[in-house]
């Protein structure tokens, strides 16, 4: 059964304010960085999973996400996915 890694980048979604991104945005201006205009904070997360094909791997990341990984009404997600190859030992 082959082996996967993803990633796993949560943010919240554009229409919830994001108090922590207000407030390194505010930090930022402080130390001179003028030009940033905005500043949102999200999440990653990797997870190594096995299964039997991509298409079911793909299935259990959303709903990974959708049940515990975000919270569905404040925040999307999106995940890359790939075959973890094995190490090669010299």
């Amino acid at each position: 059964m082959p082996t996967y890694q993803a990633q796993i980048y949560v943010t919240l979604r554009p229409s919830v304010l994001d108090t922590a991104g207000t407030a390194v945005q505010s930090g930022l201006h402080h130390m001179g960085f003028d030009a940033v205009e905005q500043v949102r904070i999200g999440k990653y997360i990797q997870v190594t999973l096995m299964a039997d094909d991509e298409a079911t791997a793909r299935q259990q990341l959303d709903q990974m996400c959708d049940q515990l990984l975000t919270n569905p009404v404040i925040e999307n997600y999106r995940f890359d996915l790939a075959v973890k190859t094995p190490a090669i030992a010299p």
